[in-house]
């Protein structure tokens, strides 16, 4: 019953014996970029309320909004919700069964890296 030759087993892979791969970058990114659209949901929420608050209190967080942190939160959100929004439809063809060979997911993993940016930077200049 008991396990004399534990410690000369192998261990499990971790993650500092992985190569990071596209796929697996592509799919974390997904996930970061879910959460961190959050970020911009609430700055947006509070400018909201503060606007039908008082003319004092939207002052000071439309301050924050416009300032350098307002904007780079807003930019990265275009960017963000759009790569979310392309890896979604990703995943979709993903579950349809398509498209699952590594050729293929890297392709794909390329193709909604630069069409994402591509689209924020469109989003910027013409909103």
């Amino acid at each position: 019953m008991a396990d004399v030759n534990r410690g000369n087993r192998p261990l499990s892979p971790h993650l500092t014996i992985y190569r990071p791969q596209l796929t697996s970058i592509t799919s974390i990114l997904t996930r970061v970029t879910g959460n961190a659209l959050i970020v911009a949901v609430i700055l947006g929420v509070w400018w909201l309320l503060a606007a039908a608050t008082s003319p004092e209190y939207y002052a000071t967080v439309n301050g924050i909004v416009t300032s350098w942190f307002g904007d780079l939160i807003f930019t990265l959100s275009a960017w963000a919700i759009w790569y979310h929004y392309l890896a979604g439809l990703r995943h979709l063809y993903f579950d349809a069964g398509k498209g699952l060979d590594i050729k293929t997911a890297e392709n794909l993993g390329w193709i909604i890296v630069i069409v994402s940016v591509l689209l924020a930077l469109f989003t910027i200049v013409v909103v």
